[in-house]
């Protein structure tokens, strides 16, 4: 039988929290790099969409480049296709088999198991943030050297309102439903959501509420750290009241089995 993560030998104590959480952090972690669609999802689809921005002239007269406008969109669509997407399906689906249940009642406890995600979900960004900015760079890539601390900092901030809007979703509906759900959103958001693509070139209907959502606020907030080295404080704010009001909603709502 193989044991759960942070688990113990029959007769033992128990591991410490932290190593219970980084042990199943690192399990969701693998987990996520060895699915093939997570990974299309969590770095060919935003390197592909990098390359694309370069190559057409949606992007032109925003910034010195277009390869440095295009960017940090991309760094925030790469947020929310791990935060929310990937996160979102691999909870949902754990719910539906019971794993959820299961874990909650070890030694790793419902807390251990959030933190876990967590620190997966911030694992895997890290890995795409190297790969985006490894081929960003070959590109001409060339940020603002003041704007890297609190852009990483916005990425961290954008990756826990995604987690919370992913958990929220995972543990409120049925699993094939958060399958349709996160995809479609994903897809909404990337495209129209102000995430990569800047909302004075979205249509004006779009241009009035993307602002108010965490994919524009996430995307905005970065090409301000990024292009000009400030920070965003309204989109900040905006962020933080998603955090706070998906993670409320998570923690209300959520149902482990």
């Amino acid at each position: 039988m193989t044991p759960v993560p942070g688990s113990s030998s029959l007769g033992s104590a128990p591991a410490p929290l932290l190593r219970r959480i980084v042990l199943q952090g690192k399990y969701e972690t693998v987990a996520m790099l060895r699915n093939g669609e997570q990974l299309i999802l969590a770095v060919v689809l935003p390197l592909l969409a990098m390359m694309g921005l370069t190559v057409t002239p949606l992007l032109d007269g925003l910034g010195s480049s277009r390869i440095n406008v295009a960017v940090p969109g991309v760094l925030a669509l790469c947020a929310m296709s791990t935060a929310f997407t990937g996160q979102g399906i691999a909870t949902g689906f754990d719910r539906r088999y019971g794993v959820l249940r299961f874990l909650s009642t070890t030694p790793l406890g419902r807390t251990g198991l959030i933190a876990g995600k967590v620190l997966a979900v911030l694992a895997v960004l890290l890995l795409q943030v190297l790969a985006v900015t490894a081929v960003a760079l070959a590109l001409g890539w060339r940020p603002d050297p003041l704007g890297w601390l609190p852009g990483l900092a916005l990425l961290v901030l954008g990756a826990a309102s995604f987690t919370a809007l992913g958990l929220l979703v995972a543990g409120t509906v049925r699993p094939e439903a958060t399958l349709a759900i996160t995809n479609l959103l994903w897809i909404l958001l990337g495209a129209l959501g102000g995430i990569v693509i800047p909302a004075e070139r979205l249509p004006a209907l779009a241009q009035a509420v993307v602002h108010f959502l965490p994919s524009g606020a996430l995307g905005q907030a970065l090409r301000d750290a990024f292009l000009h080295g400030s920070i965003n404080s309204g989109a900040v704010l905006v962020l933080l009241l998603w955090t706070a009001l998906a993670g409320g909603a998570a923690t209300r709502w959520f149902k482990w089995n």
